[in-house]
């Protein structure tokens, strides 16, 4: 995939393709109820090039991982079996950012949020993925 300009609404893409981080089976044990956790590091300052350089490889994996299943998703007539595989979608595509170098599930959502709302953060994480991307 080459990554010329990555629009806000891919980032909200893959915001949403790890919704089932909010969702009650992966809440478990959560002390807040969904929705109520405020936002915070959306200011360009509180988020460091180290961040957004570990959020762009955890993203570029986290976006293989949603390419590999979306054919899989696709092509899956039965309902149950599509959920089934969407789950494990969603699942890889946690894995993928927990095992990324410096990146937690809650940066990495931090990031994204941080991109949707704040120009220069959005800038500078298309910049970041541009790179990355090449470099892989």
């Amino acid at each position: 995939m080459t990554i010329r300009h990555m629009p806000v609404a891919a980032l909200t893409a893959a915001a949403l393709s790890l919704i089932v981080i909010n969702s009650p089976a992966f809440a478990q044990g959560a002390a807040e109820p969904q929705g109520t956790q405020p936002i915070q590091g959306t200011a360009p300052a509180a988020i460091s090039d180290q961040k957004i350089e570990a959020f762009a490889v955890a993203y570029l994996q986290v976006d293989k991982v949603r390419q590999d299943y979306a054919a899989k998703i696709g092509a899956e007539k039965d309902a149950v079996n599509k959920q089934k595989l969407q789950n494990e979608a969603n699942q890889q595509m946690i894995n993928a950012v927990e095992k990324s170098p410096g990146m937690s599930l809650d940066e990495y959502k931090t990031v994204i949020t941080a991109a949707q709302t704040n120009p220069d953060v959005a800038k500078k994480v298309q910049e970041k993925l541009k790179v990355t991307n090449s470099a892989q």
